[in-house]
């Protein structure tokens, strides 16, 4: 599939989001950037817009074998939202070939006002993490949206604090998801194990082992473990042993 493709709510923008040629003539603050991608942030009539630009799927079969990586971010980011779990809005996407080979694509997604990553809360020690009504309510959503995601046989791959974004209303939101993909079997269950590892990766440092097992019973609707529940908690917590 080569195309691109504005959202009709902002068919106003026409001008810098309407073509794959004019999201990658956008200038702007540049977030990030790797051989593969970059992130910028552009900023009209005061709304501020994350452009996430592709310029490439990989070395060698990648680029002809598989969905290209922004196909995959976009895709599960609108399944977040058709599952009901807070995420940014995709306001324009799409993608491009050359031949049978992938050759570039973007995303492009509007800001989530007020926000801050997990992460960024954590290394700076900040108060919120000691306040108990507060790392409750994260935690039923995280519990919720995570739950949600499993349900539908559906794991992040790459659910780390910095993926989570919490505004100052205290409403948690999940973001960046190019990995996350559906899975059945075996490989479900171990890459639902991983998802739990990886929040349990830094939670471990910054949260009391009280509330890393009121998360989990959160996440299982559960009031007390099962033995299947001790096994897999067995399993998180030694998921990164010996690579950390």
């Amino acid at each position: 599939m080569s195309g691109w493709k504005l959202d009709p709510a902002y068919s106003e923008l026409a001008g810098d989001f309407g073509s794959l040629e004019a999201v990658f003539a956008l200038k702007g603050e540049q977030l990030t950037r790797d051989p593969l991608s970059e992130v910028i942030r552009v900023q009209r009539d005061g709304v501020n817009y994350y452009v996430k630009r592709y310029v490439g799927a990989g070395k060698g079969l990648r680029r002809y074998l598989g969905k290209p990586r922004v196909k995959m971010e976009w895709q599960n980011l609108k399944r977040f939202a058709k599952w009901g779990i807070p995420t940014a809005e995709v306001v324009a996407w799409g993608l491009e070939r050359r031949g049978a080979a992938y050759d570039r694509g973007a995303m492009i997604t509007l800001e989530l006002p007020h926000t801050e990553d997990l992460n960024a809360l954590a290394e700076r020690q900040d108060p919120k993490l000691k306040d108990r009504a507060w790392v409750d309510g994260i935690s039923r959503q995280l519990a919720t949206y995570t739950r949600t995601m499993h349900d539908n046989r559906f794991t992040h791959n790459d659910l780390k604090w910095r993926n989570l974004l919490v505004d100052d209303e205290g409403r948690l939101f999940l973001i960046d998801c190019p990995n996350g993909d559906f899975w059945r079997g075996f490989w479900l269950k171990y890459r639902i194990s991983k998802d739990l590892a990886c929040l349990d990766k830094v939670a471990k440092y910054h949260l009391s082992a009280t509330q890393r097992l009121r998360f989990y019973l959160q996440y299982r609707q559960r009031t007390r473990l099962n033995a299947a529940d001790k096994k897999r908690i067995r399993h998180v917590v030694r998921f990164f042993e010996g690579r950390e």
